[in-house]
């Protein structure tokens, strides 16, 4: 069992989840493989450098091949000028790579699991509806101890609980649906409302017994 804040009402208090739902050991091996795997996605890709057959000037020799009393050199686009030419340097590349379906799945779960487990999750009720509020949102964050470095993750789309949050530092809003390993390790907080909760163990729950023989 792990404890939750839970906030309703206007009044904190704290209540026991089973996280067993979600797992009983951390993954560390695929939490990291899960994380290095969506920055790898997340990865441009568009760094290059100029090959000396790329590199702006002319074709020339810089001076006789003999009778100069310095070694020979072709043009200045060489390499081993200064502004010239980069030897085996970066070029632009996919980094992007996919683990497999199910690697993915026990990756997010067992990330919610961690957070079930260190007592960085609450449940929150009451966020603005209708009209966008940032201080209200903040005020609510606020009251759980969760203001900065937070996911809040809400059962659908909402643009209202978006639109009050975006602007606050460390904040982030994203849905059941959209949730991943590296969103909910990104931040320290996972702040959940009641139907996003109850999403999360149909989507991501599972029996005990299931996680102990995997």
């Amino acid at each position: 069992m792990a404890e939750v804040k839970i906030l309703q009402g206007g009044s904190v208090k704290a209540t026991d989840v089973d996280a067993s739902l979600f797992g009983t050991r951390v993954l560390g091996r695929t939490l990291k493989d899960a994380v290095v795997m969506y920055e790898a996605n997340a990865r441009a890709g568009t760094h290059k450098t100029k090959t000396r057959a790329e590199v702006r000037g002319p074709n020339h020799k810089l001076y006789p091949q003999k009778h100069t009393g310095r070694a020979r050199m072709g043009t200045d686009k060489s390499p081993l000028w200064r502004g010239g030419g980069v030897t085996m340097g970066p070029r632009p590349r996919d980094y992007s790579y996919a683990m497999p379906i199910q690697a993915r799945r026990a990756a997010v779960r067992n990330a919610i699991f961690t957070k079930f487990r260190d007592g960085e999750v609450a449940v929150v009720d009451g966020f603005p509806m209708g009209k966008p509020n940032t201080k209200a949102a903040r005020a609510l964050l606020e009251q759980v101890g969760m203001g900065r470095g937070t996911t809040v993750v809400t059962h659908e789309n909402d643009r209202t609980l978006w639109r009050s949050l975006r602007n606050l530092p460390l904040v982030e809003v994203c849905t059941v649906a959209d949730l991943n390993a590296h969103q909910v390790l990104l931040r320290r907080w996972l702040v959940v409302t009641p139907a996003a909760l109850e999403a999360m163990k149909q989507r991501f729950g599972r029996s005990p017994t299931a996680e102990g023989a995997r």
